[in-house]
């Protein structure tokens, strides 16, 4: 037996518990962006409605429910970061998800240690292991929220999570969110190849 949910017949806040508690776990993407106008300062926030949308080019993709910080700095700059959400860097993650006012940047605000970036505005996080510097692509608007498309133009990993010439999932540790306020870590990985047609049925 299934329960049904009708989410015409449900409020928005309540089908969007249900969505968030059965598509998971989300990628969080931590997103730095700098003020186009004074006072300047550099936002960063977590958007766990995140993914990759394009090879080639390389594009990445997040979601802001809403008109937030991060997606004001990019319509206004054309650019962002995306910081890896690692697990050591939990407790800061959290915390920039607070709504603070525009004009208080959460690297400050946190305590939260920048570097900056090589092809963009926005600074990274010093701490995260991987940043994505990104130029605005394009933006669409559905119903209460806005997808933002970003051009990775240039990558930085850091080389102690790299193990021949690739990042290892074990070393950067990402996060997850899932429902509620539940936040999740990887557990168990398993390595399996997608089997090609010539191989079907596999013995």
């Amino acid at each position: 037996m299934r329960i049904d949910f009708d989410p015409r017949a449900m409020d928005v806040s309540e089908f969007y518990r249900l969505l968030t508690a059965v598509v998971v776990p989300r990628p969080i993407a931590w997103v730095s962006t700098v003020s186009a106008v004074a006072p300047f300062s550099a936002n960063l926030a977590p958007h766990s409605f995140f993914t990759v949308a394009c090879t080639d080019p390389p594009i990445v993709q997040f979601t802001s429910v809403g008109r937030k910080d991060s997606l004001r700095n990019v319509e206004a700059t054309g650019e962002f970061v995306v910081n890896f959400a690692s697990e050591p860097l939990f407790d800061q993650i959290n915390a920039t998800g607070t709504d603070f006012p525009a004009h208080e940047g959460e690297f400050d605000a946190v305590g939260i240690e920048r570097e900056p970036s090589l092809r963009v505005k926005p600074p990274r996080v010093a701490a995260s292991p991987v940043a994505l510097e990104c130029r605005l692509h394009s933006t669409l608007r559905i119903g209460n929220s806005t997808l933002v498309l970003g051009e990775v133009v240039h990558a930085a990993v850091r080389e102690d999570v790299v193990v021949d010439g690739h990042p290892d999932i074990r070393l950067l540790r990402p996060l997850a969110r899932l429902g509620r306020n539940e936040w999740g870590t990887v557990g168990e990985i398993h390595d399996r190849a997608r089997i090609a047609y010539r191989d079907w049925p596999p013995s």
